[in-house]
């Protein structure tokens, strides 16, 4: 799928679509499976990839926020 990245709810979750994301969004969700802190996140988002921490942060975040938006994850 060219780095493309799609998560698909399951369970019971009042989002009830599909998300359609890049490696690094991906990768991102992939870490949510697990109970896991925003920051540790980060941590794994540097370990994987060459980016600064500031660009590491911003991703985080906004996949974050975007993923709060549409209900796809409780916290």
């Amino acid at each position: 799928m060219n780095g493309e990245h799609l998560t698909v709810p399951v369970g019971r979750n009042s989002f009830s679509g599909v998300v359609k994301s890049n490696k690094t969004a991906g990768f991102i969700i992939e870490q949510l499976k697990n109970e896991i802190s925003e920051e540790r996140i980060v941590e794994a988002l540097l370990d994987k990839y060459e980016v600064s921490k500031e660009t590491a942060e911003k991703d985080v975040k906004k996949v974050l926020e975007t993923l709060r938006s549409i209900n796809a994850i409780q916290e």
